[in-house]
């Protein structure tokens, strides 16, 4: 089924940005992924794909809201997880925090990895993007996923912004390690000091991971808790234009 119901997608942030709209959005149903989509004004087989992946209870407007703000020759997609949280938005798997050895359900986890991958080919196909480079934004959860996706499949992604998250072991079981095909990856990892859902300590083991696979990355901690502040906004705006 596909849907294609422009929609007003703008939240609080959108609506003080004073840059140009997006050219065109839709909103689509692709597999078992519900996505928000903006397309430039001129694709080409080169042009940019920028992936977005919200966190745990949130949806696919979320990060939505820096379209504004990202290049507008991009073709931007907002993925919506697949899977019901208990109370409101959607999850990529659910968590057990009371479980510490099981505390995410890797079953679901790598299903939504497979969804991912199987969405942005098929994307990347529609619009003939056969000479691009692929990018991936996530936050939480989405973030999680973004480490997966950009380590056990290096030759398909280019910059990673990787926000509020860390790096799951048991989704990086089959990581690429060699260093010449990480070589081409951009990581910018970012977390607030005062982060009550996801540890600083968390976050730096990502730091250190990407140090020790040789990867080309900036870690940037920010006062705030489990979110992205101005600052940190602002600087991903940055590693996005550059």
């Amino acid at each position: 089924m596909t849907e294609k119901n422009i929609v007003d997608s703008r939240t609080d942030l959108q609506r003080r940005n004073t840059l140009v709209a997006p050219k065109k959005i839709e909103y689509l149903c692709d597999m078992d992924l519900k996505y928000l989509l903006r397309e430039p004004k001129n694709i080409s087989s080169k042009t940019p794909l920028l992936i977005l992946l919200h966190g745990y209870g949130s949806n696919e407007q979320d990060l939505f809201s820096f379209v504004p703000t990202l290049p507008e020759d991009w073709l931007i997609v907002s993925f919506r997880a697949p899977f019901n949280t208990e109370y409101e938005g959607f999850s990529w798997y659910d968590l057990d925090l009371m479980n510490e050895e099981n505390r995410i359900d890797v079953p679901q986890a790598k299903k939504s990895l497979e969804a991912i991958l199987e969405s942005i080919m098929k994307i990347s196909n529609q619009y003939g993007l056969t000479d691009n480079e692929t990018h991936l934004a996530g936050f939480s959860q989405g973030g999680i996923l973004s480490y997966a996706l950009a380590l056990n499949y290096p030759d398909l992604f280019s910059k990673i912004a990787c926000m509020s998250c860390y790096p799951e072991e048991k989704l990086l079981e089959n990581m690429v390690k060699d260093k010449k095909k990480l070589e081409r990856l951009r990581f910018f990892v970012s977390h607030g000091i005062d982060d009550a859902v996801v540890p600083l300590d968390w976050a730096k083991k990502g730091a250190e991971l990407l140090y020790d696979l040789s990867c080309y990355f900036s870690f940037r901690e920010y006062m705030s808790g489990h979110g992205v502040n101005q600052k940190n906004y602002m600087d991903l705006m940055d590693f996005f234009q550059k």
